[in-house]
């Protein structure tokens, strides 16, 4: 016998049929609950929220709490129907981690975020602060100018703490 996917079938369901697991350990700020609303906004509901035959939440708190804030009354939801209580609370902590353990090119990323900004697109709609961004952005090494450089040549006068000797540094 085929094991059922969840994914196999989505099903619109009204938000209060949903029952949030109380033992969540992910936690959602309310600016992150306000990104994935914008997120939302912008692109609809791409992916929907996971739950068991009666309900409970397996994956997607931040989600329904994000529809909530966007006055949504139903939410996509997939059926893990036939998980047994130990596979279900053990998808409420991987769905979260393993995504967590996946890495970045930021070579890659720095240049796609540059492109799509070019294109006038909000590009903090996907998650980065602009000081993420920024931070991507490498150093800049380009000459500087004469006034830099006579900083530079300057010498500061410095005490050793432990013997009091002054030296230029």
């Amino acid at each position: 016998m085929k094991k059922q996917n969840p994914a196999d079938k989505v099903e619109q369901w009204p938000i209060d049929r949903l029952v949030p697991y109380a033992k969540n350990s992910r936690t959602h700020s309310d600016a992150q609950v306000a990104q994935i609303a914008a997120s939302i906004k912008e692109w609809g509901f791409t992916t929907a929220v996971l739950v068991d035959e009666d309900g409970g939440i397996i994956a997607g708190h931040g989600r329904l709490m994000a529809a909530r804030k966007l006055g949504m009354t139903e939410v996509p939801v997939m059926v893990a129907a036939g998980w047994s209580d130990a596979q279900k609370r053990a998808y409420v902590i991987a769905d979260n981690k393993l995504a967590l353990n996946a890495g970045w090119d930021n070579e890659l990323l720095a240049l796609e975020l540059a492109d799509i900004q070019g294109l006038g697109f909000d590009v903090e709609l996907t998650g980065f602060s602009d000081e993420e961004i920024k931070a991507l952005q490498p150093p800049d090494f380009s000459p500087g100018t004469e006034e830099d450089q006579s900083n530079l040549d300057q010498k500061a006068l410095t005490t050793c703490p432990a013997c009091g000797h002054e030296f230029h540094s």
